[in-house]
């Protein structure tokens, strides 16, 4: 690992800037303040600005600007009613139900709401019990309200100075996470490599990538600045993104026959050298990427002409050593490495060029691209979504009633005098934290919320025990805030102990000497909060992920399926228009991504709800060597070549069935016998009998050694003939593994 490459990548994020920014909103406002000795009587102020900044999510301008301007009013409402309540027993529960049900269920909006409202019901375990507001409730109220709108004009101040930071930094991830694929893909060059276990990284950083296109696509296409705008600038950014796809696009198709080129090549060093090569691109992307984050100047340090000219000169040497009739067939599976090789340096030779600031083609930018096409499905704000919802079908109802089961669970448990809570806050919070719509989300955030407590408290006493200067402990607390509102969403365990931290440190200033107090009730809160929520996600109106594994099922057999359909018509010269492409391969990519997400939350489940885990992992493994090859097929009907050798009807006609054999059993529809028949189709090609012809001339003449760096017509169809070949076996592979999922299905449906 390149610790310096990591450093830069964490220093340069949109995490670490946004973290910054919180912290600061809330850190120089309470140094005035406790220069003043006003700090403790205007405390509300600085945890008004946190509550505030932490509804700010990555998105549009405009959409994060209303999230702020809607959370202001409804912390202000929601601190003031709590307030005012809090003396009578019945109101606190009634606003807990009531609370917590609604701020619950506005997730059906979307991501950014449901952060808002899980948020709000923070704000509202705050002042739940009034300790914090004293006897002047307006007073108090009106000073958070205050610390509130002071984090909405940081927000609207760095907007304005910085209009196309996040842009840049969301795009500069995506090229850092493409990066981490094509060191993925670099394993395969080695000795020896783990296939299998090489097949689920590539996996599980496609559900990585899909986020973050999902992430960005969003800021880029909604953002006006960026669509709209004719400055070089936003033009670049545009065109930096849409280069991304294809180079995710490229490094998606060199997909190969990997067993195969191990066991021929696997000992020469033309497969070292590709494995360097690969790892070195990666690098020079990694480097591009920080460049975007960071807005600095981007500097390549390899030649990638030099360095491929070596890859293939040792081919050559190779060949010429071992080039026969019987090795025809390994040295063409290997030519065609290297053009995919070849594509994926020239893309990134392209996208290096768009940012190196060329102005002229900047300003040629036209893609000509419906962009609305593209962006992720979002519900209407309106209350037909809301009211549709209500329903044990939904899981954004089951939701909301567990987090208000538990929040009055929480709330009683923390009245009782016994256990000597002094207040019930933090209980409700770690709740909120930890509880997740996905069993196997709130599971994993359960442990590391209990250890990243446990952990942050034992450093944070120790920090008090042995530190006494104010300073250097007001710099920790500085360093802590900004670490933890920049892990939050990565690295929840490290977000958790840096809050900790700094919350141990702050009371430690309101009210030093209590760090025993402190210690006590934040451990035995969590593991009150973390024993609640376990309970009620697991017995209360449960969603197992076994439960989804169906729906999802179908969407990706369906988007493959169309998908494969459509670079078919392609290859027989129907009309293809780039925007129908781009989508058909989104989708395709976008549902795999969720399944293959679907089946990691389900290996966190309970044992006894990981329904036919196994076949559920077969389909998701060959789901993805079906959109691999067939992403592999599209470069070949994008060329412009034509192959006449290759009887596509039949093969579309074959391959088809076989998919559409798949989906009508997920669907549980009635097949025809002709679909079946179709399956079985033998494609009339021509191209064995070229080989067989292309050998025999190796027979009887003279091995060439010419050097030419373009790939023969006799290879290029020969490698879509495999591919479709590889498409029908899979699809046939798939078929037979839905066969014995449904049979368990009616199996237990009679059980």
């Amino acid at each position: 690992m390149n610790y310096s490459s990591e450093l830069k990548k964490f220093l340069t994020s949109q995490y670490i800037y946004s973290g910054a920014r919180i912290a600061l909103a809330i850190v120089i406002p309470s140094i005035i303040l406790a220069q003043f000795g006003l700090l403790k009587e205007y405390f509300l102020f600085p945890l008004g600005t946190s509550f505030v900044g932490l509804t700010d999510q990555q998105g549009p301008f405009i959409r994060r600007r209303n999230t702020l301007i809607l959370s202001i009013f409804s912390f202000f409402l929601i601190a003031l009613l709590a307030s005012l309540v809090k003396e009578f027993p019945i109101a606190v529960y009634l606003e807990i139900i009531i609370f917590g049900f609604f701020f619950s269920m506005i997730g059906v909006y979307g991501l950014r709401l449901a952060t808002f409202g899980s948020i709000a019901l923070v704000v509202l375990s705050i002042f739940i019990d009034g300790h914090l507001t004293g006897e002047d409730i307006l007073k108090s109220t009106f000073i958070f309200f205050l610390g509130c709108v002071w984090f909405f004009v940081i927000f609207m101040i760095v907007s304005k100075l910085q209009p196309y930071k996040l842009a840049s930094q969301v795009v500069g991830e995506n090229y850092l996470e493409l990066a981490d694929y094509l060191r993925i893909k670099a394993k395969y060059y080695t000795k020896n490599p783990d296939f299998n276990e090489l097949l689920n990284q590539l996996i599980t950083q496609q559900i990585k990538i899909k986020n973050h296109q999902e992430d960005t696509r969003e800021i880029v296409f909604k953002t006006r600045q960026i669509v709209n705008e004719s400055t070089t600038q936003s033009r670049i950014l545009m065109l930096m993104f849409l280069n991304s796809f294809d180079l995710f696009d490229k490094l998606l198709t060199s997909e190969n026959d990997y067993k195969r080129m191990t066991q021929v090549f696997g000992d020469t060093t033309l497969f070292h050298k590709i494995h360097d090569y690969l790892l070195a691109m990666a690098d020079e992307i990694t480097n591009l990427g920080i460049s975007l984050q960071s807005g600095l100047t981007f500097r390549q340090i390899t030649n990638f002409d030099n360095e491929l000219k070596k890859i293939y000169d040792d081919f050559f040497d190779h060949r010429s050593q071992r080039f026969s009739s019987e090795t025809l067939e390994d040295f063409m599976m290997m030519r065609q490495v290297l053009m995919r090789i070849t594509e994926i340096t020239d893309e990134v030779k392209t996208i290096m060029t768009v940012h190196s600031q060329d102005k002229k083609l900047a300003k040629s930018l036209s893609s000509g691209l419906d962009y609305s096409k593209f962006l992720p499905k979002e519900e209407k704000m309106n209350l037909k979504v809301l009211f549709s919802n209500f329903s044990l079908n939904s899981g954004h109802f089951r939701h909301a009633i567990r987090v208000t089961i538990a929040l009055l669970i929480g709330y009683i448990v923390s009245r009782f005098e016994i256990l000597g809570i002094g207040h019930s806050y933090w209980i409700l919070i770690t709740i909120i934290a930890i509880l997740k719509p996905a069993y196997s989300t709130t599971k994993h955030r359960n442990l590391l919320r209990l250890f990243g407590t446990i952990a942050g408290g034992v450093i944070a006493y120790i920090i008090l025990y042995f530190v006494k200067d104010p300073g250097a402990i007001l710099v920790i607390l500085l360093l802590s805030m900004i670490l933890c509102f920049s892990l939050l969403k990565s690295k929840y365990f490290w977000a958790v102990l840096f809050m900790t931290i700094y919350i141990f440190l702050s009371f430690n200033f309101l009210r030093p000497g209590n760090v025993n107090v402190i210690f006590k009730d934040r451990i035995l809160d969590t593991l009150i909060g973390g024993a609640v929520t376990f309970l009620v996600a697991y017995f209360i109106l449960p969603v197992w992920e076994h439960t989804q594994n169906l729906d999802l099922m179908k969407k990706s057999s369906k988007s493959n399926l169309d998908y494969f359909r459509l670079i078919m018509d392609h290859f027989m010269k129907k009309e293809l228009h780039d925007q129908d492409f781009r989508i058909s391969r989104k989708n395709a990519i976008i549902d795999l991504a969720n399944l293959s997400d679907n089946f990691q939350r389900m290996i966190s489940d309970p044992k006894n709800q990981q329904r036919k885990l196994e076949t559920v992992h077969q389909f998701v493994t060959t789901t993805h060597l079906i959109t691999a090859y067939t992403a592999s097929l599209s470069q070949y009907a994008k060329s412009g070549h034509e192959f006449p050798e290759i009887d596509f009807q039949n093969w579309k006609i074959k391959i088809s069935a076989e998919l559409l054999r798949t989906s009508s059993l997920l669907f549980q529809q009635d097949l025809d016998e002709q679909t079946r028949t179709e399956s079985h189709i033998k494609p009339e090609d021509q191209v064995f009998d070229l080989l067989e012809k292309r050998k025999a001339e190796l027979e009887n003449q003279a091995i060439s050694n010419e050097r030419t760096f373009t790939v023969s017509h006799l290879t290029e169809i020969k490698n879509i003939r495999e591919l479709l070949a590889l498409i029908y076996d899979v699809a046939k592979d798939q078929r037979k593994i839905i066969e014995e999922y449904r049979i368990y299905q009616s199996t237990t449906a009679k059980q």
